[in-house]
């Protein structure tokens, strides 16, 4: 049997009217359905797999890039010379990262230690491990600033064991060796003698006690109560704060332990996290939007406030006593070690820092730190943290070996810790994040504007067909009286019988 059009029409009407109402919900329905998919995945939960399998294996590849400051004139510098450097580098080392001891606890909250070890990567570097490069002794530069208040005696002491140790003030050697550590007799004979003076026990090098280590215990909330609050570290070593400065808000352990952030991120967020690198929480402000490989993100920086002094930040007088900003000292936390941390080429620092030494071309683009992080979810796409370690060196009285250098914090090398989002991981991610809320984005607009079509469609032909049947109809009966008065008209001349 054949469908009528005004049947037809109907069903199309409603039919039009539910993918109508369908998509209106989904625009309101939607988004709720997305972050609720969202929240389940960010949660730190063994169940979880993928997403918690990400957390504690960390398949992303990690990339550190060191940049020594090689000195070119080390004997001008003990005649009071303005030191002159050249940068050397990149030396590129892969990182390794795992999540191990993992205890989950009753108050929504897990413990765990993440280990690291670092693999050189001679195709991604400018050289090998056995470059030669000049920089400033540690062991006797440094050693000679923190015992510049003892006695006399005790200063020609120290001078004179150096010299039975052959330890001058500057140090070539390999890479590799300043790197990761190298034989000296000095540090066996205090290691021996005075256990605990030095911070390894074994090779002394820059980064000797961070390869196949841990950066301590972290405690951090698993977002299972409050989704606000997932990855935010509730203690480090079983602290609630350090004891490293000198005021309670200095002291704070805040944030993140620096890999992820809670979601649901906006321009008037920051990004809180504590670095046990450098003994102290830091916090990064948003610069401006971005996209990173088709996916939006947000790009927070480091503010120029995070390294000023207390001069220019009075909440920073907690880290002092300081020197010029972007120079903060780390020695509390450093075995008291006269060690400054700072951006590399002293980036954002005061300029008269730019005047101690000869060598130093900073700019953002390739020593500014910062984080393009994905907002919704608080995943970071794109990594760069950037750091130089300096050391203040000077003349003292009493040791030979300090000659007579004019007081400078010396840059020794810096570093950039980057990790980015790599294919397979890069392709499940962006299927999460961009093209499943794209999809319901669009899926939700095409049942609007079909059901619409739906709906103006039969009315259209409706208003079209009722337009066409005016114009066929036949002339109306306003024409009547004419027709009958002719009728009458052969009565009236018919002649009488």
């Amino acid at each position: 049997m054949a469908v009528s059009k005004s049947t037809l029409s109907i069903v199309l009407i409603v039919l039009g009217g539910l993918s109508v109402l369908f998509g209106t919900v989904l625009v309101f329905v939607g988004p709720i359905i997305i972050d609720d998919q969202i929240v389940k995945n960010v949660k730190i939960n063994p169940n979880n797999g993928l997403s918690y399998t990400m957390w504690k294996d960390i398949p992303v590849p990690f990339f550190m890039s060191v940049y020594f400051f090689h000195i070119v004139n080390p004997d001008e510098i003990l005649k009071g010379e303005k030191p002159t450097v050249v940068q050397r580098g990149p030396y590129v080392y892969r990182e390794k990262r795992w999540k191990d001891n993992i205890t989950f606890h009753d108050n929504h909250t897990v413990s765990y230690k993440e280990y690291r070890q670092y693999f050189f990567e001679e195709s991604m570097s400018v050289g090998n491990e056995s470059d030669l490069v000049t920089i400033p002794n540690m062991l006797v530069l440094g050693a000679s600033v923190m015992m510049e208040n003892m006695p006399f005696p005790v200063r020609l002491l120290l001078s004179a064991t150096f010299k039975s140790f052959e330890e001058g003030p500057f140090l070539t050697k390999p890479v590799g060796e300043l790197m990761w550590g190298y034989d000296s007799k000095l540090v066996d004979f205090l290691n021996k003698y005075f256990p605990g003076m030095l911070p390894t026990s074994g090779k002394f090098g820059l980064f000797a006690e961070f390869n196949n280590s841990n950066a301590g215990q972290f405690t951090v909330f698993t977002g299972q109560d409050d989704i606000r609050k997932v990855h935010m570290v509730d203690s480090w070593n079983g602290l609630k704060s350090v004891n490293y400065w000198r005021s309670e808000q200095c002291n704070m352990i805040n944030g993140t332990a620096g890999q992820m952030w809670p979601p649901f991120m906006t321009k008037e967020s920051t990004m809180p996290f504590y670095s046990p690198d450098a003994c102290r929480s830091m916090e990064l402000v948003y610069q401006r939007p971005g996209m990173s490989r088709g996916i939006p993100v947000y790009r927070f920086v480091a503010p120029k406030t995070l390294f000023a002094n207390g001069a220019d930040y009075p909440p920073n007088e907690g880290f002092c006593p300081c020197r010029q900003s972007g120079l903060p000292s780390v020695r509390t936390c450093r075995h008291n070690s006269p060690v400054f941390i700072s951006h590399p080429h002293f980036f954002e620092a005061d300029p008269v820092l730019l005047d101690t030494v000869n060598g130093l071309r900073p700019n953002e683009d390739e020593h500014g730190l910062f984080i393009d992080i994905h907002p919704e979810t608080g995943v970071p796409m794109n990594v760069s943290i950037r750091l130089q370690l300096n050391l203040l060196i000077k003349t003292v009285s009493g040791i030979s070996e300090t000659g007579k250098i004019a007081e400078v914090v010396m840059p020794m090398m810096w570093f950039e810790e980057s990790g980015y989002i790599d294919a397979p991981v890069f392709t499940t991610v962006r299927t999460t994040l961009v093209v499943l809320p794209m999809v319901m984005e669009y899926t939700q607009y095409i049942f609007i504007a079909f059901g619409l079509a739906g709906i103006l469609g039969p009315v259209l032909l409706y208003v079209n067909a009722k337009v066409k049947c005016r114009k066929d109809d036949p002339p109306s009966a306003d024409v009547a009286p004419s027709s009958s008065a002719s009728e009458k008209t052969p009565l009236l001349l018919a002649p009488a019988s």
